[in-house]
């Protein structure tokens, strides 16, 4: 498999490209991505993110367990080093979590088949989650007697009413694209064959956009949301004040007064 990376304008495609395992992703797979997603954050030209699948039967069934080498050590002397070094001794469960890399440009997950496990786990990463009308979603790790690695209890609480989170996590069942939709799992639900395009139309609207703003927005949202209102507030007026005397912020007022479209330059 190889994760691979194609820009248009302001927007990075990343593609997971092992149709054969589901896109199933070992442990330089998961390297590469994360490399991609390292050089997209600190490419000034890439304002919004793409993570889809290749093919039709998945956009990702999370770690290729085929190709995943059992781990070298005990799980405790794995999970006190980094996350290269326990990967190197077969621990790559911390390589899917992507907390570190301080990424606060948009992620939109074009999702088109099977989006179970990790696979889920990546997609619920992401800020924006469309799918095609063939995709289905899962966390099947208690019918094997394991638990999800990275979070996906937490994020599904995050993203959906607790009974519905708490009904997948504890099934380990699968619903389908309307399913998703009608819980919030997903916001859009598109034909397959229309589901990049419509990716790419969200992502031009967001890159469309001030640079810093958009990316204070996720900032705040990701750093803020468990605060107090006292505390949020202080926050976003702390961003607000950041961008205050910004070029684009100042672009954008005068673009404004003068009925034109703002030419943002991500300063």
């Amino acid at each position: 498999m190889s994760v691979e990376r194609k820009d248009t304008g302001h927007i990075a495609v990343l593609e997971l490209n092992a149709p054969d395992s589901m896109n199933a992703l070992t442990v330089e797979e998961l390297r590469s991505l994360r490399r991609h997603l390292a050089d997209c954050r600190d490419d000034d030209n890439i304002r919004c993110i793409i993570v889809t699948g290749t093919g039709e039967k998945a956009f990702s069934t999370g770690a290729n367990l085929k190709a995943t080498m059992p781990a070298e050590t005990s799980f405790a002397a794995g999970v006190l080093k980094s996350r290269e070094a326990e990967a190197d001794l077969g621990g790559y469960t911390r390589l899917l979590d992507l907390n570190d890399l301080d990424l606060w440009k948009p992620v939109i997950a074009a999702i088109n088949g099977y989006c179970l496990g990790g696979g889920l786990e990546l997609a619920l990463q992401c800020d924006l989650r469309i799918a095609s009308e063939t995709a289905s979603f899962a966390l099947p790790e208690v019918t094997v007697a394991s638990v999800p690695a990275v979070g996906g209890v937490q994020y599904l609480l995050r993203a959906l009413p607790a009974a519905h989170a708490m009904k997948l996590a504890l099934t380990g069942g699968r619903i389908k694209a309307d399913e998703a939709l009608r819980i919030g799992l997903v916001s859009d639900v598109v034909p397959g064959d229309a589901l990049l395009q419509t990716a790419f139309d969200l992502a031009a609207k967001i890159a469309a956009n001030g640079p810093l703003a958009v990316q204070m927005v996720k900032k705040l949202a990701l750093e803020t949301a468990h605060m107090a209102p006292r505390d949020f507030v202080a926050h976003s007026n702390a961003g607000w004040g950041l961008l205050r005397d910004s070029a684009d912020r100042i672009e954008g007022r005068r673009a404004f007064a003068e009925k034109r479209k703002p030419a943002y330059a991500g300063r």
